[in-house]
Order: C-alpha cells, then structure tokens, then sequence
C-alpha cells in the first residue's frame, strides 16, 4: 500500500482510508464481521481509518475502538462530531459545549485516549467558527486531539478557518474531507485548489458515489439491490429522470474502464487518486468482498489519455445531480450549500 503525505503535518498515510460509515445498525450489524473487515484492511496496509460520531448513533465508533484493540498505535484514528446524537436539541453542532462532551464520548467508544484527526463534519451558520476552532485548539493543547480537520466545507469556509487560525492565535485546520468522484466533480472548481493552496490534506469521501461507481448499476438493467435505496430512494433509483444523466454517464465509464483493463470501481478510484490536491479517497465497503474490491486500487495510474476521455464523459467541475452535491445537511444542523457551485482537474 503506497503511502502519502498528509498535508504538510509530516505524518504519512496510506494511498486509501478505510470510512466505517457502513458498520452498525445503519449497514453491517454483524461487530465480529465488521470488525474482520477492519483487520483485513490494516494487514492490506491501510493505516487511516475514519469514522464518526453520527454513524449508527455511536456503534460505528464502538465497533472500530473494539478492532483496534492491540493495535491502536499503527492507525491514524478520524472521527468527527457535528450531527444530532439522541434527543436532546443541544446534543449536535459545532458549539463549545457539545464539542467538550461528544470528544469525551468518541473517546470512550473508541476506547482510546486521544483522536488523530477530530473533523467538523458539516459547517453551521448558527456558531461562530472561532469559537469551534477555540475548542478545538484546547482540544489539542490537552492531548485529546492531534489535529483539527473539516469536512464538506465549502471554500470560503476553508478560507475563513485559515484566517481565523492565523489571526486569533488558533490551531489551523490541516485537513478538508470533500465529496469527489467521477460523477461529481464540482469540487474542482475551487474546494482542491484552496485545499493544496493552504497545504491540507484532502480525504474524499464517497469516491464511488455511494455505488454508482461499483458496476452493478447499467443502463437498460433492473434496479439492483443497494442497502442505500430505502433510506434515499430519488437518488438511487435506477430509472428515475435525475438519474438519467449519471445512467449514461457509468455506462461510458464503464466501456472505457473495461477498454483500459480496469474494473470500473479501479477507474473510480485512479481518478480521484490522480488528482495532485488528493491525499487518500475513502472507501466504504460494508462486506469483506467490497473491501477486497478495493484494495488494488491504490496502485492505478491512470494515463494522461484515459484522463482525456474521462474528461470527455463527465467534464471537470460538473456534477451530475444535485442530490450528489455532498452539501445537504446533517441531521440536526448544518448548511446546505450547493456543490456543483463551488468546485476541475485543472
């Protein structure tokens, strides 16, 4: 498994990161299973793991601390806070108060005794961001975090953190987590720039646009068994009009990946991965065999002409559908600012 730089922190990770978004209630509830896919994927090489509060209310981070026993000082732990855990209405958001209380509780479940990379997962307009980044600071400045990230931040977010660190005396933003893939580009146009400009590490997430890339969506098939129909039917329902565009899309991609002598799930992660800004693209599997899938992605090179024609396909900093733009918000709070609108393989 190649390894990269993470921005400029001097720490090095690997080409992929492994998100755990699927594991718990809201994919995979099998621990023992789950937690087999986890230690697949550190004997594979990958050693950035990432997660979230939010994932299946807590059981994602539990299922992670209980795989990463023994084996806590070879990983480079991600969580983030943000979305609505319970019920009680002051239980999420980026407030000083939560962010004190839900890096006590990731702690716990993650069963460790600091956090690698803590990430806003979502901005909100209603919390001044020096007043996050203040508690973030702290957070370093105790131990209980190592560096501070974002994620889906729109550029002038990203910038504003940048000033904010460097006027208020704050420890800076190191990472930005977008969503980027071949069907929704739009953070090319300005979230990549900013983020190599100012020297971040970028973790994209959903480089498969949550299966789309996997293959077993084509044109004039039946609509295929997917565990994220039921929760958002528009976006992944096979014969819906604002999937027309993406349906057509996958299919090119597909002959061209099959022309190059790739899977196509190879081609989807080639891609985001030749991108300069890109640290390592974060994949999702919910099974062992998804993860294996996976894993030799992270030695495709994609040729200059393959990049050509994907260029050809899906042109740079277009996104195919609004309900891939990554900026609706999470339960509970946050923004929801139009991707398409803010990011091209330049």
């Amino acid at each position: 498994m190649p390894l990269r730089p993470f921005g400029r922190t001097g720490v090095k990770v690997s080409a992929l990161a492994l998100g755990t978004m699927m594991f718990g209630s809201r994919g995979n509830p099998d621990h023992d299973d789950s937690i087999r896919i986890i230690h697949r994927a550190l004997d594979a090489g990958i050693n950035l793991v990432d997660t979230a509060d939010v994932y299946s209310q807590g059981e994602s981070e539990e299922i992670v601390g209980k795989a990463l026993l023994g084996r806590r000082d070879d990983v480079f732990l991600a969580t983030k806070f943000h979305g609505q855990i319970g019920d009680d209405p002051n239980h999420f958001g980026n407030s000083r108060r939560w962010i004190i209380r839900a890096v006590e509780d990731s702690l716990r479940r993650l069963r460790t005794d600091h956090i690698d990379l803590y990430q806003v997962h979502r901005p909100e307009e209603d919390t001044d961001f020096d007043e996050t980044l203040g508690a973030l600071s702290d957070l370093v400045h105790h131990g209980k975090i190592r560096y501070i990230g974002t994620s889906t931040f729109p550029p002038s977010a990203i910038v504003e953190g940048q000033w904010i660190a460097e006027k208020r005396g704050r420890e800076r933003v190191v990472a930005e987590q977008p969503p980027y893939s071949l069907l929704a580009r739009g953070v090319e146009r300005e979230v990549l720039p900013v983020a190599a400009r100012y020297g971040l590490a970028v973790i994209p997430w959903s480089p498969l646009a949550g299966g789309w890339l996997t293959g077993k969506f084509r044109k004039g098939a039946s609509q295929p068994p997917s565990s994220r129909l039921t929760r958002q039917p528009g976006r992944f329902e096979i014969d819906a009009p604002e999937n027309a565009a993406k349906l057509e899309a996958v299919s090119a991609l597909a002959e061209l990946a099959a022309q190059s002598g790739l899977s196509l799930i190879e081609l989807a992660l080639g891609f985001v991965l030749a991108h300069p800004a890109v640290t390592a693209p974060i994949i999702g599997p919910r099974t062992l065999s998804q993860l294996e899938d996976q894993l030799g992605a992270a030695s495709v090179v994609l040729s200059p002409d393959v990049l050509a024609e994907i260029d050809k396909i899906v042109p740079p900093g277009v996104t195919l559908s609004d309900r891939d733009r990554g900026y609706q918000p999470l339960k509970g709070g946050g923004t929801a600012l139009g991707g398409a609108a803010l990011g091209g393989r330049a």
